[in-house]
């Protein structure tokens, strides 16, 4: 299974961390997909892509999208969103980082069973 991490420079994430949770992840569910990306955009941006998918004016924290032809799962965290999650529940941003990875996690496999 391919893991894609896309992320501007500006956002400080660790990839091999994120690898190594989501196989471990993915392990215990039980699921695989061929292709699995993880996207981290801003505000701006994920309050366009909700917009747009979800008809909703808000930059959500997570969003997931499954590709049934290809099994392919991509999810889109938006990194202020997470900054801010981490300050407000008093929490580090590593464990609201795995917090919205396992739920994306979730989500792809909720998707993924209604096809």
């Amino acid at each position: 299974m391919n893991i894609n991490i896309i992320s501007s420079s500006r956002y400080k994430i660790e990839r091999k961390k994120i690898k190594e949770f989501l196989l471990k992840i993915m392990d215990e569910k039980a699921v695989e997909f061929s292709s699995l990306n993880i996207i981290f955009v801003g505000k701006r941006k994920m309050k366009m892509i909700t917009e747009k998918y979800k008809n909703e004016k808000v930059a959500l924290p997570v969003l997931t999208f499954y590709y049934k032809e290809q099994n392919i799962g991509e999810i889109f965290i938006c990194y202020p969103q997470m900054i801010l999650l981490a300050a407000e529940r008093n929490k580090t941003v590593d464990y609201i980082l795995g917090f919205l990875l396992k739920h994306g996690i979730e989500n792809l496999i909720k998707q993924q069973k209604e096809y």
